[in-house]
């Protein structure tokens, strides 16, 4: 059984690493692991703040910025994050951070963490090609927002919550761009994938490990479910 995780960069480094989540976030994976030995995850791990304050560093410093360094920027910033990531799991990751989904051929351990791959698509993007390769049917898209909502909630005050949304009413709200630091829930290049899969994507709070565990082992839970 492989599950596959997008982690949201926020949740690791949401301004510098916030080392308290990380350390419960290795505790509950492992005892999901331990349980069954025919379990395995894939980890891919966003940027975070490292990496929109290093891309607007770019943006101020030039008049011009270009789109594929700020999306370079973004990427090392992923790549010192599963670093971190993949360190806490050295026991049971034996390969190194995977920084192109589609070379991987073996996964040999019970983790195996990713970092961003190439400019013009993001982590979530990056998930969804290892779902498909190693025949996962849902990607876990843990990120600082616990459900997707009808807007954003943070400029509209009538924003709601929504529990299950298609593909296509998904795609409808953010687009079939994707731009470098952009703000969605799952972003537009990845959906646009995962919905030719048929795969499921869950966005849910990503420091809630309570809800991180039900997640993992089916049980109900707190979220929006994408694709059901």
């Amino acid at each position: 059984m492989t599950k596959v995780l997008s982690l949201g960069g926020s949740i690791v480094a949401p301004d510098t690493p916030d080392h308290e989540f990380i350390r419960g976030f290795a505790a509950s994976i492992r005892a999901w692991l331990t349980a069954d030995s025919s379990r395995r995850l894939i980890i891919v791990v966003g940027g975070g703040g490292p990496a929109r304050a290093w891309q607007q560093a770019y943006r101020n410093a030039v008049d011009s910025p270009d789109t594929e360094a700020q999306d370079w920027i973004g990427i090392m910033a992923t790549r010192l994050n599963a670093q971190l990531i993949r360190s806490l799991f050295l026991d049971l990751c034996p390969h190194d951070v995977v920084v192109d989904p589609t070379s991987v051929t073996v996964f040999g351990g019970t983790v195996l963490v990713a970092s961003g791959w190439k400019p013009g698509f993001s982590t979530d993007f990056d998930a969804v090609v290892l779902a498909e390769r190693f025949q996962a049917d849902v990607v876990i898209n843990l990120s600082n927002i616990a459900k997707v909502y009808s807007a954003d909630p943070r400029t509209d005050p009538d924003a709601q919550p929504i529990d299950s949304i298609s593909w296509k009413d998904f795609r409808a709200m953010v687009g079939d761009e994707w731009t470098p630091g952009k703000n969605v829930p799952f972003d537009p290049i990845a959906s646009k994938r995962a919905e030719e899969l048929g795969l499921r994507v869950i966005c849910a709070a990503g420091k809630d490990l309570a809800n991180l565990e039900a997640l993992l082992n089916d049980q109900p839970f707190a979220g929006t479910t994408i694709g059901a």
